[in-house]
């Protein structure tokens, strides 16, 4: 009998058999941890929007609330305007960030002194499985089916 070095086929099958099962137990667990980590990220960028349309509010009392989310955003801001208050990151104010898209609506009265923002998955059940929503009174709500119009009915976000 000769003496061989390395090892053999069926060892190299079953090291590799034992990985695949690791990782079919570990990606589960992975992709979860990843949406509630989108969740958590869509419901600090509505808090931003929140206080951003506040400071935009303050700062442009003539114009009330912005009435876009680019308004809040901009890249040239020696001064900020009306129309680029730079009071947001320029991929929140693109509409998309952390596996959600974001849609400001419903912006009413002259001057402007409604909102609601409303925060969806990107790909539902892979970004996250929840919506969210906020309006004038600055409270995160929920839903897990698709919101329309954020109002007092929606679940309170806690």
């Amino acid at each position: 009998m000769r003496k061989t070095k390395g090892f053999s086929l069926i060892e190299l099958l079953i090291v590799v058999a034992i990985i695949l099962v690791i990782a079919a137990i570990a990606v589960p667990s992975f992709l979860r941890s990843r949406m509630a980590a989108n969740e958590s990220a869509a419901v600090a960028s509505l808090r931003t929007l929140n206080t951003a349309q506040i400071s935009y509010n303050s700062a442009y009392p003539t114009v009330g609330y912005a009435g876009t989310l680019a308004a809040l955003g901009g890249t040239g801001c020696t001064p900020p305007t009306s129309a680029s208050a730079c009071l947001i990151d320029t991929n929140l104010a693109g509409g998309q960030k952390s596996g959600y898209n974001f849609a400001l609506s419903n912006v009413t009265g002259t001057p402007n002194s409604s909102y609601n923002f409303v925060a969806t998955p990107v790909l539902w059940n892979y970004s996250g499985i929840r919506y969210f929503c906020s309006f004038a009174d600055a409270v995160v709500r929920f839903s897990m089916t698709t919101i329309a119009t954020c109002d007092t009915t929606i679940a309170v976000q806690q």
